[in-house]
């Protein structure tokens, strides 16, 4: 892609005692040409320090450079990263430790670049890892970025929360699964079944894919029971909630079959070169059903898409690992996944 014609990102520092900032320097160092139109919403100290853990026996640091405004990033050149530093941002904060300071600054970064993406200034985001512990001591009542940056997109389309639902799905090159319901309690998970959360999941996820395919996506629905209910013996969400979902989206013309017994559904899904997937995506109904799969076969490489936004934000499928944070440790590639992820979502909204 040319310079200048793709879209331009904005990355966010994620919670400065963790790896985001780690990362994100390492992403600038190791894919200089995917980098390239990208920028670092963050404090630029602390920056800084990230890119001073690069430096090691015949390599130095990465150099940073401040910019003022997003489009400065075309003028940096490669491995360079160019920082628009956010004023009233604390400086570098300890390592490894769960601080509301840190909350508060990874909320305001992602504020940030949400607000100029819903504005058209900026083609989407790409969010490193926070820490929800750290929001909640902000005094933000938010569990993580869907539903920080869900709040954002209402406030900006003028609309109550309810009419901007969201769903978090997760990929990797193996597999794609999508959430019925994402950060809360296995119980309230297991309340949230209901015809029409899962209607609305199944829409959100072919409309989704649609664009980001070309085609209309095969999508298989995971039961919320073993065996997927095993005709109401095991439980009867398949029967009162998940199938008739099913049989809505069937109506209105979507690809979709299911309730299927999620202890295989994930395996009939699975992508490689030698046995391609049955299906382009899985809806599971809670969160570990559908991340434990995902992560299983590539957490490196596993990317967070947000769906049902009017932006395209993605983020690396992994936390902010305070047990390595500052010691050059951190992996970059579900970063840099998360990034080119962001570049194809964009893209193809632009041809849309």
């Amino acid at each position: 892609m040319p310079l200048h014609s793709a879209p331009l990102l904005a990355i966010t520092q994620g919670d400065p005692a963790g790896i985001g900032p780690e990362i994100v320097a390492k992403a600038f160092r190791d894919a200089p040409a995917l980098m390239q139109g990208c920028f670092v919403v963050g404090e630029l100290q602390t920056l800084r320090r990230a890119a001073q853990l690069l430096q090691g026996p015949g390599r130095c640091a990465l150099p940073v450079a401040e910019i003022a405004e997003p489009q400065e990033a075309w003028q940096v050149p490669p491995r360079c990263m160019p920082v628009l530093s956010l004023p009233g941002l604390p400086g570098p904060l300890p390592f490894g430790q769960v601080q509301a300071e840190a909350g508060r600054a990874a909320a305001e970064c992602v504020r940030w670049a949400a607000r100029q993406a819903l504005q058209g200034r900026i083609a989407g985001l790409v969010t490193a890892p926070l820490n929800k512990e750290a929001l909640h001591l902000a005094g933000l009542a938010f569990p993580g970025h869907t539903e920080l940056l869900q709040a954002e997109a209402a406030e900006h389309a003028g609309v109550p929360l309810a009419q901007m639902p969201v769903r978090m799905m997760l990929a990797n090159d193996a597999l794609r699964t999508v959430l019925v319901s994402i950060h809360v309690s296995l119980r309230d998970a297991i309340d949230a079944v209901t015809r029409e959360q899962v209607l609305e999941t199944i829409r959100i996820t072919h409309e989704a894919l649609l664009r980001a395919l070309g085609r209309p996506p095969r999508i298989a629905v995971a039961g919320l029971n073993p065996h997927a209910g095993e005709a109401g013996l095991m439980g009867r969400e398949e029967l009162e909630h998940i199938a008739p979902a099913v049989a809505a989206a069937q109506a209105l013309g979507m690809q979709v079959i299911g309730p299927e017994p999620p202890d295989t559904v994930f395996m009939r899904a699975r992508h490689s070169a030698e046995h391609p997937g049955a299906f382009d995506v899985v809806v599971a109904m809670y969160h570990d059903q559908g991340l434990i799969p995902v992560k299983y076969l590539g957490l490196d490489e596993g990317v967070n898409v947000t769906l049902g936004l009017p932006l395209v934000r993605t983020s690396p499928d992994h936390g902010t690992a305070f047990d390595i944070a500052g010691q050059g440790l951190a992996d970059a590639a579900s970063l840099i996944a998360a990034v080119q992820m962001a570049r194809r979502l964009a893209a193809g909204q632009q041809q849309a």
